[in-house]
């Protein structure tokens, strides 16, 4: 049985990663911060629908120091080992540099990277074979300053991604995944994602499924390491 821990799995996209990772026969460890209820209701899903795998659901406030250093060892309490980790969570405030205090510039930086490193390491250290797969966001090639904060955390996992991948193989390998406008935000429909999509090369919205190829493809291609696949309709050529 291969294992998964996926942050943020709760909600969005983290969501259809985990519904995608168990419908392809993974046990996984369903991280969430304050969502309990709909963390519950996934894992009642999941064990309905793959009664012969494991769904555990684990609360961890990632920015809390004292919660993520203890974080890992309490999946690995209960999974034997780790086969693959997934850092999807992250907090998306807006902000350009002159509206950034410290609190806002902390916290991006605490979730959208601090946490992923830590989880990382012990990743590592946990196991000895394994895949970590980072997402990371087409935002990283550009130098927009409308999530300043948030951005420039992106750009740190996405140096990261790479300088883990060198440092860890071959037995764990180590990629990233940066979407662009993938779902709406609360409140906007599918107009929203196809006024987007029209400043993009490809001129359509990419949704869900593009990154869910991609990550099959990092799962699959065992010699794929320090490697960052664009799914934005190539919005990082603007």
């Amino acid at each position: 049985m291969r294992n998964v821990l996926i942050t943020g799995a709760i909600k969005r996209l983290g969501k259809e990663v985990a519904e995608h990772m168990a419908a392809k026969g993974f046990s996984i460890a369903l991280h969430y911060n304050s969502s309990k209820k709909e963390a519950l209701e996934l894992q009642a899903k999941l064990m309905d629908l793959y009664p012969t795998q494991k769904f555990k659901i684990f609360q961890c406030d990632l920015g809390n120091e004292l919660e993520l250093e203890q974080f890992t060892d309490k999946v690995m309490n209960f999974f034997d080992k780790l086969d693959v980790l997934i850092n999807n969570a992250s907090v998306f405030d807006p902000g350009i540099i002159r509206e950034t205090d410290v609190k806002l510039y902390n916290l991006q930086m605490d979730v959208n990277l601090k946490a992923p490193f830590v989880l990382s390491r012990d990743f590592v250290l946990n196991n000895k074979k394994g895949i970590i797969v980072n997402f990371l966001d087409t935002r990283i090639t550009g130098y927009s300053n409308s999530h300043a904060a948030y951005s420039i955390s992106k750009v740190g996992l996405a140096h990261l991604t790479k300088m883990m991948a060198l440092e860890c193989g071959p037995n764990i390998r180590v990629n990233g995944i940066a979407p662009g406008a993938t779902l709406p935000p609360e409140g906007k429909g599918d107009e929203y994602l196809k006024n987007l999509a029209e400043k993009t090369p490809m001129k359509i919205p990419g949704g869900v499924k593009p990154i869910l190829q991609s990550l099959d493809y990092i799962l699959d291609n065992e010699n794929l390491t320090g490697q960052i696949l664009y799914c934005d309709g190539g919005e990082q050529l603007l």
